[in-house]
């Protein structure tokens, strides 16, 4: 499977459903999980749906409406073949008016749109944490840390970082590169111990991005903590690198690596 047919697999996806346990949708969910262009291209076509959901329920049903098919229903009643036929005309109408309020609502630059401020810590968390949730590739399968430095330098990905010293003494599984904005970012997987499921190797992430990449990212070393969907996150700064640590649990989880 290359990039444009995972492109039209996962055109039928839907973030939180069971849409990823198809499989071909899950190699098309591993494979953006390897290609950051991919990943890009799938964050914004699941903020597409996100926002034109949103918007399809606020319309407010007019007055009368109910009132209305009901009479026409009974006045009718014996036309089964035109009334299924209206039935498909109001399904068209509101198809038709989707996709006419997809293309009026999404941004023709997505990357640069001041309604989805894309590069900010918010918007960082929730692409980082929907990868560790959807499941992804590994570039490199590894217990070894070197290797990992090694191989994350040689991709031109950040390496020149040092892990907190409680997390140095958890087992690596190994790592991948995903993509931010026009950049790398290192993802770094850890597995804590605890029992998991046989598909699961990993249940603790690290992201290192560039401190830069991200226009709100804080400028100290204090942690900040923030629960995003089913994992805890906390995020840091240390000189030019941004840290991204998730997990199942809660804060007291996540400290216990800082």
């Amino acid at each position: 499977m290359n990039a444009n047919e995972a492109k039209i697999i996962l055109q039928l996806y839907r973030r939180h459903s069971a849409d990823a346990d198809d499989p071909q949708i899950a190699e098309a969910l591993a494979l953006a999980g390897r290609d950051p262009e991919l990943a890009a291209w799938l964050e914004q076509h699941c903020q597409r749906q996100f926002i034109v959901g949103a918007k399809l329920r606020q319309i407010s049903v007019p007055a009368g409406l109910k009132e209305q098919i009901i009479s026409e229903a009974a006045a009718n009643r014996r036309m089964i073949s035109q009334r299924r036929k209206t039935q498909f005309a109001l399904l068209a109408v509101i198809l038709l008016f989707g996709s006419f309020a997809l293309y009026q609502l999404v941004p023709r630059n997505p990357a640069r749109s001041a309604a989805i401020p894309d590069d900010t810590l918010a918007a960082y968390r929730s692409q980082m944490t929907g990868i560790a949730l959807r499941g992804y590739g590994m570039d490199l399968l590894t217990n070894n840390p070197a290797t990992i430095y090694d191989y994350l330098a040689e991709k031109k990905a950040p390496a020149d970082f040092a892990l907190p010293v409680a997390l140095q003494k958890v087992a690596v599984t190994g790592c991948a590169i995903q993509g931010w904005q026009s950049g790398k970012v290192s993802m770094i997987c850890f597995r804590t111990g605890k029992p998991l499921p046989p598909d699961q190797s990993s249940d603790l992430w690290l992201f290192v991005a560039d401190r830069s990449a991200i226009k709100d990212s804080p400028a100290t070393t204090e942690f900040h903590f923030a629960a995003v969907n089913q994992l805890m996150t906390v995020a840091w700064a240390e000189g030019d690198k941004f840290f991204l640590l998730e997990t199942e649990g809660d804060e007291a989880t996540l400290r216990k690596f800082l």
